[in-house]
């Protein structure tokens, strides 16, 4: 049953990611505003397809934590649903995203209309410098910069370093730095195809102290989302 209710949920994402992938190719000529919304519609259906076929609710915690305007959520990073819940919580979503997606063909014309932000990773200090810019510049518009700190997807239970970037990015802004932990691997596995009927949990946490130190940075924020992810996990 899993297995099936897995298999018709992959033909609706994909087909509601075509259709409206498709349907929007002339908001690349439009504001900016509207390809935004586009991807929240986008994002908002891919939620009620993963309820309705797969059983999967979700639930969220602290939402209040996150003030309006500008902010840097720095979030636990498990699933493909991560990389598309935030599009349909937040208002002004711009992701940190690998360069290479910008190259699919479609998806990468979106995403750089919606102005979300690149980094190559082999780049060096230019591409991280360019990565800053494109990040202080999201800010300075009141978006809410979302990053994954670890880099990549990984396993419920599992922890890998912390990437300097997310440093780089919440040390040189004065907007509230938000941890946030998930525990959705359990239900939408790490390049799992099956889709497990349950909960998906997001807990966001009251932001750090404000200009904290950058050396004090990254292990406050490992701190903070390791050991809320780590509760997560332990509950049934």
């Amino acid at each position: 049953m899993i297995f099936l209710r897995s298999l018709l949920f992959n033909a609706a994402f994909f087909a509601l990611t075509a259709i409206l992938t498709v349907a929007g190719l002339p908001l690349l000529l439009a504001p900016r505003s509207a390809m935004m919304r586009l991807m929240r519609l986008w994002a908002r259906g891919v939620i009620v397809l993963l309820r309705a076929i797969c059983g999967v609710r979700l639930e969220l915690r602290g939402m209040e934590h996150i003030p309006p305007g500008a902010s840097v959520i720095v979030a636990k990073h498990q699933s493909a649903f991560d990389t598309i819940v935030w599009l349909a919580l937040l208002p002004d979503t711009a992701y940190v995203l690998k360069k290479e997606l910008l190259s699919i063909p479609l998806y990468g014309w979106h995403a750089r209309r919606a102005r979300m932000i690149p980094v190559d990773r082999s780049g060096g200090g230019p591409a991280l410098r360019s990565m800053l810019r494109a990040a202080q510049a999201a800010l300075a518009e009141g978006r809410q910069v979302v990053i994954f700190p670890e880099g990549t997807r990984t396993a419920p239970g599992k922890r890998v370093p912390y990437q300097p970037g997310v440093v780089a990015i919440a040390g040189a802004s004065d907007a509230p730095v938000i941890p946030v932990a998930t525990d959705s691997g359990r239900v939408w596995g790490r390049r799992a195809f099956h889709k497990r009927p349950g909960v998906i949990r997001i807990s966001v946490l009251p932001p750090l102290p404000p200009r904290l130190p950058r050396a004090r940075l990254l292990p406050a924020l490992e701190e903070a989302i390791e050991t809320e992810s780590e509760r997560l996990l332990a509950e049934p």
